[in-house]
């Protein structure tokens, strides 16, 4: 009997020499080939515009040394005559290797769809960015979780009991943390729905500001003032939100009064006069003007026209020299402005019925 005949754990030299030689073999053929391929693959994505070749290069770049080390390891151990039990412990192993490898293949999958939006999208939907983010931290605490469990069903943990203990377990924390809960489910609905973006200047109630951040559990704006208002998701989720940045146009109502003695011709001309003024403007549109009503001390005139552009300030600059023009017309035509008076009839002395005016400005 030669040593290579010599039995070691129920198996020759020789079938130990040779698993081994099969294992090196093996390993040192994955690890060429995934070079290779990788290589390979890079080159001709370069070329090429589709991203799938990226996307399998990048995937086949993820796959561990030490996956490949233990896939080796099974295949050689097939040459063995092994006992049940370390076979199924390096099949189990092996399998393990394989679940934990391909939850990094699917964390690089969810990696390269995010990356591939946030390339095309981050500049002109920042919001949008915020919520793939967020969906891609939700896929991969699923992935991994899943992954988890399968890799404990493997070691022969019954998880059957581990999910339903987990179950009244959350529900115990649910009911602990509702409020911290609440934001979080409130900043998925916000990132989902999206009724407001990074950089809008909203109103919630009494505050306003311009929305710097939107978190798991808070918003921020930055007021005009200058300072930070943080509000909790599910609060702000609740209230009624007004979102300046998503108008198309500025709607204006502004009224102007003239005194009573003004003549009915020139009460006549004042609607005209304004549209004039309105349509000198750019990024003006003009909707009516109207004499509207016989207020306390004055003939008020309503008057409503569109900015075509939102911007507050453009808004403030064209409603200035609408104002500057009437106030130039109505100095060329001899119309006054009214302002708050009060006229008082006084009877005169003894014997003098005639009532005398007086008049006092407020």
């Amino acid at each position: 009997m030669t040593p290579l005949d010599w039995i070691y754990y129920g198996n020759t030299l020789w079938s130990w020499l040779l698993a081994l030689l099969i294992a090196i073999a093996t390993m040192i053929t994955l690890k060429i080939s995934k070079g290779i391929i990788v290589r390979r693959l890079s080159d001709f994505a370069q070329k090429t515009a589709t991203k799938l070749d990226d996307l399998v290069a990048d995937l086949l770049g993820r796959t561990k040394l030490v996956f490949l080390l233990l896939l080796a390891v099974y295949i050689g151990s097939l040459a063995l005559a092994l006992p049940e039990v370390i076979t199924r412990l390096i099949s189990g192993v092996v399998v393990i290797a394989l679940l934990f490898q391909a939850a990094i293949w699917g964390n690089g999958l969810i990696s390269f769809f995010i990356s591939r939006y946030l390339q095309h999208k981050m500049k002109e939907d920042v919001a949008g960015a915020a919520t793939v983010n967020a969906l891609g931290f939700i896929s991969r605490l699923i992935l991994w979780s899943v992954i988890l469990l399968l890799v404990l069903d493997n070691l022969g943990v019954n998880i059957t009991a581990m999910i339903a203990g987990l179950g009244v377990g959350g529900i115990a924390v649910a009911l602990a943390v509702q409020n911290i809960l609440g934001d979080l489910f409130a900043s998925l609905s916000i990132m989902l729905d999206r009724p407001f973006e990074i950089g809008d200047f909203i109103i919630v109630g009494e505050h306003l500001g311009t929305v710097e951040h939107i978190g798991l559990k808070t918003t921020r704006l930055r007021s005009l003032s200058g300072e930070q208002i943080v509000f909790a998701n599910n609060d702000l989720l609740n209230s009624r939100v007004r979102n300046y940045k998503r108008m198309f146009e500025r709607r204006v109502v502004f009224s102007i009064g003239v005194i009573y003695q003004t003549p009915v011709e020139k009460l006549e001309a004042i609607p005209p006069m304004i549209r004039e003024a309105v349509e000198a403007q750019e990024q003006t549109r003009f909707d009516r003007a109207h004499f509207k009503a016989y207020g306390d001390f004055a003939l008020v005139f309503e008057v409503v026209y569109y900015v075509k552009n939102p911007d507050y300030n453009v808004y403030m600059d064209i409603q200035q020299a609408i104002n500057l023009t009437l106030f130039r017309h109505f100095q060329e035509q001899g119309i006054e402005f009214a302002y708050p008076t009060q006229t008082l009839y006084l009877r005169g002395a003894a014997g003098d019925d005639r009532p005398q005016e007086h008049h006092e400005h407020a």
